[in-house]
């Protein structure tokens, strides 16, 4: 029983990560777009895109977060959301450069992944 709770926790988690990297993924494609159609300033296009990276982290641990202990397994969600992230993106652009932004940016995502999971715990009583 305590295994297929472990099992359905870890699950939730992959699937909370995993729809944050999708949401974002889809995000990044769809505002490449706007920026080559509009002229988009430069200087907003770095905020958009960590709103939306730490709406995407709540998004997907308020899915799909469940059962007890909410902030810990949003918190995982957050992290893990921003490792897979940074590694992915940092790919795309082809530097691994580890900078202060990138330090608030995995707050920031944690910080969403933890109020996402605390409200997916408790809005589904």
């Amino acid at each position: 029983m305590k295994n297929e709770r472990l099992y359905s926790d870890v699950f939730a988690v992959i699937k909370g990560v995993l729809t944050a990297l999708a949401i974002s993924l889809l995000f990044a494609i769809f505002f490449a777009v706007v920026i080559r159609v509009a002229s988009v300033p430069e200087k907003v296009i770095y905020p958009i895109n960590q709103t939306v990276k730490v709406l995407a982290a709540f998004l997907g641990a308020l899915f799909f977060v469940r059962g007890e202990k909410g902030w810990k397994k949003g918190l995982l969600v957050g992290v893990l959301f921003f490792l897979l992230s940074y590694v992915t993106f940092s790919a795309v652009g082809g530097s691994f450069a580890l900078s202060p932004l990138a330090i608030a940016e995995l707050v920031f995502t944690t910080l969403g992944g933890v109020i996402g999971g605390v409200l997916g715990v408790n809005l589904r009583r």
